[in-house]
């Protein structure tokens, strides 16, 4: 026969090596003798270095001729010591209706060769690669399907402070607070005057290349230091146009300025990122000091930043054991005009070991537009962190100081839409044409509708919905994760909207169902969970889900997107109840507005009892503590220009009456109640920041800045009481394994005494948690009944009425408490509960 070789090579896509301990062998659909065959055969698929300084594995095998124009499919399978085997291809094929994992190709009768990329990290944008001669060199890349031409352009920046405003070359240290430049106009001025620019190469899938033989590139690694960059696209109807790259690991400006297409010569810092220059980057150093004057900064390597990360103190293992904190860093930094920055994060953390919170949960730091002031919904730039919060080294110096307390790091992240204005970014990247708008999903062809926007599709959010029927869209989003795990060490992912991927999608133009597109959000799901399961199998990860689909808590393996836990919206709704979400409980907000009037304690206990399965639970996030729409208290606390009328915790609790004296007492009571409750569930425990200290102004998403508290000031003065409760109760749950597990059982309600108890335990231990919201305590004691509680003694452990907390002290003073017949009685203070322990119970 006549055999022609095909190389097979999978490629994990990210620097050093990865999977240690796995062999590899390369499966497909042919035989020995190189002809096509329903039984798949098998060969080793060793280790080998890949040129982007990362490791590949590599087989070969020969095809015969005869077997020109045939189809092939074939995959990679990973063996580990012990037996286990995985299937190592994470990404399923473009069938929506299929879940098969596979890779395809066309046999032309040649040598050929076949590449699976499981990310783009080191694919994308701009990185150093390995020559075949050994040196290293610097290649930019971008995916761009439908341009033209495609040419790579360098941008200046200059110090401001000199009359003669030159810009200087590559690497010159400048004065950051005089930084000039950062932006190429749409007529090109800004593009360095030095630096001619480097026509591209297009290759296979639409993707262009910088050539290796380029003089400006050649050689020369310091183009990764810092270089301001941007690609120079000949659009598909000639048009030219300037786009950032949507894989850069910095992008310049911490401001809010958008010169939309303009000349720009004022500072540097004022830009908004996500339209300003990329900045070329070495991932593989950190700044050398957390914070300089000068930029670029001095880098130490990566490995000796990260040798210190870890210390005695060991961050959690299992999802079950976090207590979370919600944080928006920009909302930190009391006393400046300017958002808070990562610095000020740190500044927090010794505050948030004395809470016993072990998970920090950010808000979305990669990079978004609008300035570091708002929430960070508006995703431009995945793969870059905000500037204006910090940047990318100072993200690692923040993780790094929360591993060294046993913290444990959560990102938010952004995938069901992206920057509502994304021009320079993801909207017509390289074609003016709606339905060649790369990056998002469009139905049919912009002339089949009385606008161009009818073919866009919505999914509840903020901008359109993402083309996931892309397999580059998807592994944009993909490999962005995995950079946040592998290079930036984050512990975890909170994925927002999820429902919005999989399940909201309709059409613009006139809300029909867009089916293709729920089935292929629900695609990238899996492969998103499936990915990152791959690289770090215990990582956690959160969805922002409103479905009841068990697919989405479902383990990869058994063929689900493999999510830990879902956000659990509806037992904060039934808890604190300020926002208008239809016939739920609203104890917190009724308990405050309506005394003495019966509350929906059994409806709670629904929303408490199902907090067994995969729930994330809180009292209060970023979502309802000033930027939902529902019942409002009083006319001055109504927003007049959007309605938003719901409010932080302690507002609700206290019906927005001036916290002072007996009306502040009331409040933080009915806060600990609150608290208490969602903590000593059989959820994952999360609150928003100040909630521990009673925050009072809301948390809206465009104002963040004037709303500002001084939290670790509070925890000294008005807010020690409650500081000190968290701190406390939070304590209870670490250190006992029954409130940690998902065993809860409601034991008891009563609606007009506003009386709930429900028990937890585990093989070693047993809790019964009494709460009331009564405006009254019941002092003489109060008499539950329920034959599961059998016979036996309990004892109070906890009370959150105690006078360290600003309580009156009402409780069982640690007293023991005899159970009959599942009867007994015990005090319960007005607005509060109790913790009992069992201690011999039948």
């Amino acid at each position: 026969m006549t055999a022609k070789t095909v190389t097979f090579m999978y490629i994990p896509g990210v620097f050093g090596s990865v999977f240690p301990g796995a062999e590899a062998t390369l499966e497909g659909s042919w035989d020995t003798a190189g002809h096509f065959s329903g039984n798949w055969t098998s060969v080793p698929m060793p280790r080998d270095q890949c040129d982007d300084g990362g490791i590949c594995f590599k087989a070969q095998i020969l095809l015969d001729t005869a077997e020109y124009g045939r189809t092939f499919q074939w995959g990679v399978r990973f063996h580990w010591p012990g037996g286990k085997t995985d299937w190592a291809i994470a990404t399923e094929i473009p069938d929506p209706y299929s879940k098969e994992r596979y890779r395809s190709f066309r046999f032309d009768g040649s040598d050929m060769e076949q590449r699976y990329y499981l990310t783009s990290c080191r694919r994308l944008g701009a990185n150093k690669y390995r020559r075949p001669d050994g040196s290293w060199g610097v290649r930019f890349a971008v995916w761009a399907p439908d341009a033209v031409q495609v040419e790579l352009v360098f941008g200046s920046v200059w110090d401001s402070a000199d009359s003669k405003a030159k810009p200087v070359g590559p690497g010159v240290p400048l004065p950051k607070k005089s930084i000039a430049g950062g932006y190429i106009a749409d007529d090109g001025f800004g593009i360095h005057p030095g630096v001619p620019p480097v026509p591209m190469k297009r290759t296979a899938g639409g993707i262009w290349e910088t050539p290796p033989d380029n003089p400006a590139l050649q050689g020369k690694l310091d183009v990764l230091n810092h270089r301001p960059y941007m690609f120079r696209i000949t659009q598909e109807d000639g048009f030219v146009s300037y786009r950032t790259d949507l894989y850069s690991r910095c992008q310049i400006g911490s401001g809010s300025m958008n010169p939309g297409g303009k000349h720009f010569t004022g500072r540097l810092a004022d830009l908004d990122g996500s339209v300003s220059c990329s900045v070329t980057v070495n991932p593989e150093e950190v700044t050398e000091t957390f914070e300089s004057d000068v930029w670029p900064e001095q880098f130490i390597s990566d490995d000796a930043f990260w040798k210190d990360e870890f210390t005695d103190k060991k961050i959690p293992q299992s999802i079950r054991d976090l207590i979370i904190y919600e944080l928006h860093v920009g909302a930190l930094g009391f006393g400046s005009q300017h958002p808070g920055t990562l610095n000020n994060a740190i500044g927090m953390l010794d505050y948030l070991q004395a809470l016993h919170v072990n998970a920090v949960e950010l808000l979305p730091l990669s990079e978004f537009a609008g300035g570091a002031e708002n929430w960070g919904y508006a995703t431009s730039h995945y793969f870059a962190i905000e500037y204006g919060g910090g940047g990318r080294d100072q993200f690692k110096y923040f993780i790094k100081e929360c591993h060294r307390r046993g913290m444990a790091v959560i990102m938010d992240v952004v995938y069901n839409h992206y920057d509502q204005d994304a021009e320079r970014a993801e909207f017509n990247y390289d074609s003016p044409l709606p339905e060649h708008n790369i990056y998002y999903w469009y139905e049919g062809r912009s002339s089949d509708y009385k606008s161009p926007e009818g073919g866009y599709v919505d999914n509840m959010s903020t901008g359109w919905a993402p083309r996931y029927c892309e397999e580059m869209v998807r592994q944009m989003f993909i490999s962005s994760a995995i950079s946040l795990l592998q290079e930036f060490h984050v512990d975890g992912f909170r994925v927002d909207q999820t429902t919005s991927i999989h399940g909201y999608n309709v059409l613009h133009a006139d809300g029909s169902q867009v089916g293709m597109a729920n089935m292929s959000g629900a695609k990238f799901l899996r492969e998103l969970g499936r990915t990152l399961r791959m690289f770090r199998p215990g990582v956690f990860l959160m969805a922002e889900d409103h479905s009841d689909w068990n697919e989405v808590v479902q383990p990869v393996q058994d063929g689900g997107m493999g999510f830990d836990a879902r956000w659990y919206s509806m037992f904060y709704h039934h808890l604190s109840g300020d926002t208008d979400q239809g016939d739920t409980a609203k104890l917190l907000y009724t308990a405050a507005v309506h005394q003495g009037q019966s509350l929906h304690m059994d409806w709670f206990s629904g929303a408490l009892a199902a907090t067994e399965y995969q729930k994330v639970v809180y009292n209060e996030s970023h979502d309802e503590a000033g930027n939902s729409s529902g019942p409002f208290f009083d006319p001055d606390w109504v927003d007049k220009d959007k309605q938003y009328t719901s409010h932080r915790g302690i507002v609700v609790a206290s019906n927005a009456a001036p916290l002072i004296g007996d009306t502040r007492k009331y409040a933080e009571a009915r806060c600990r109640f609150a608290w208490g409750v969602t903590v000593l569930s059989a959820g994952i425990p999360m609150f928003l920041f100040g909630e521990e200290v009673g925050a009072e102004r809301r948390f809206k998403y465009n104002a963040v800045l004037q709303n500002k508290e001084d939290y670790q000031h509070m925890a000294q003065e008005t807010g020690s009481r409650l500081y000190r409760f968290y701190s406390d109760v939070n304590a209870l749950r670490a250190g006992n394994s029954a409130l940690r597990s998902t065993s809860i059982d409601i034991v008891y309600v009563h609606n007009d005494n506003r009386i709930i108890a429900f028990r937890r335990r585990d093989d070693r231990q047993t809790f019964l948690i009494v709460g009331s919201l009564s405006d009254h305590p019941f002092a003489d004691g109060y008499v539950i009944h329920n034959d599961s509680l059998g016979s036996g003694t309990w004892r109070e452990i906890f009370n959150s009425d105690a006078a360290g907390y600003g309580g009156d002290n009402t409780g069982n003073g640690g007293q023991r408490i005899f159970c009959t017949g599942g009867t007994f009685s015990v005090v319960i203070p007005f607005a509060g509960f109790v913790v009992l322990a069992a201690e011999n119970n039948a």
